[in-house]
């Protein structure tokens, strides 16, 4: 048989072939599969090596009952349209899935049952239920949540039950900081100051009214950032197309707008054009927040706060199994960095 070909087995290789063929003891395996940082990284190279031309795939279901572990990662999964996805949680949940098992782990997608009749809207379902729930029936080892409010009922309800999780957004500073995120005012402020540089001295903000703690931290980072640089700064009444048409009109028009979203600046599009006027370095410019993949697309290209989705994924995932493993949880969230990405919108 040629060097590097794999012989064809009757049966699944087994956790002591794969000992035999590196050299090792069968708790060396093990200790490579499950606890890596214990073994030499010479003798890791080796057992990693006799398992991929062995094609050995441990009995995950084996290692479940000895451990208690399910190797199962819940996401409660914000509520959303699926005839009009969120693409921002769409491509987080894409990163959660690869980084969950890039750690051997599955992730499992639950929602609150709606209740009272199939008219019940999205308030009707009790997220702390279906919690209760995934628990009592042990299928997961740990939980992540998104889209945190301020106060939201989930946290400090996951708190009492003692499940490991973790937050992609922050969490109050009463509550358990297990949370990951960006700074969403400090990447506002990169726009703005993004915009002063190539000139623009009148910048109109877009950007939805309510409570939603990213957008007014995105709200609070651009009036900020406007004033220390002394530009004259405006905000839509309404972040709709019509609003931002009246900045337009106006005497001091806008020569630059930041949107807080990528959807809100197609918004600004829209009402540039309606206006006579172009998108870009030559007419308006524009800028959003999200980096989705329309921005690549639209006509010029959409200049866009770029979230670091995967890194986001990775860091959630790696505290959720800290956690797990019984190590203590984090006494401070992580802010990760965002990526402004300069396209033709702003110049």
């Amino acid at each position: 048989m040629p060097e590097g070909t794999r012989r064809p087995r009757r049966g699944a290789t087994t956790i002591e072939e794969v000992a035999r063929a590196a050299g090792v003891s069968r708790q060396t395996v093990s200790n490579a599969l499950n606890a890596p940082q214990r073994v030499r990284p010479d003798t890791l190279e080796r057992v990693t090596a006799a398992i991929r031309e062995l094609g050995y795939q441990p009995d995950q279901s084996a290692r479940s009952l000895r451990s208690g572990a399910r190797r199962t990662i819940g996401y409660l999964a914000p509520v959303d349209d699926p005839f009009d996805p969120n693409p921002l949680m769409a491509g987080f949940l894409e990163a959660l899935v690869d980084a969950a098992g890039a750690q051997g782990q599955r992730v499992l997608l639950f929602r609150p049952g709606q209740g009272g009749g199939r008219d019940a809207g999205p308030g009707a379902a009790d997220p702390r239920a279906a919690i209760d729930e995934l628990v009592a029936a042990r299928q997961v080892d740990g939980l992540v949540l998104a889209d945190v409010l301020h106060d939201d009922p989930r946290i400090g309800h996951v708190a009492r039950v003692g499940v490991p999780f973790v937050t992609f957004g922050r969490t109050g500073p009463g509550e358990p900081q297990h949370w990951v995120d960006i700074a969403n005012d400090a990447a506002m402020a990169a726009v703005v100051r993004h915009l002063a540089a190539l000139g623009h001295r009148r910048i109109g903000y877009v950007g939805r009214a309510g409570e939603l703690p990213w957008m007014a931290a995105r709200r609070a980072g651009f009036l900020a950032e406007a004033g220390r640089l002394g530009l004259s700064a405006v905000e839509a009444v309404r972040p709709d197309v019509a609003a931002v048409r009246e900045l337009l009109r106006g005497p001091e028009r806008p020569t630059a707008f930041a949107a807080a979203s990528d959807l809100l600046a197609l918004d600004v599009y829209e009402a540039v054009r309606a206006e006579g006027l172009v998108v870009g370095p030559a007419g308006v410019a524009v800028t959003g927040f999200h980096d989705t993949p329309l921005c690549r697309h639209l006509h010029p290209a959409l200049t866009s706060v770029r979230l670091p989705l995967r890194a986001i994924a990775a860091a959630l995932v790696g505290r959720l199994l800290d956690q797990v493993r019984g190590e203590a949880p984090p006494a401070a969230g992580l802010e990760l960095p965002a990526e402004l990405v300069v396209r033709a919108s702003s110049g």
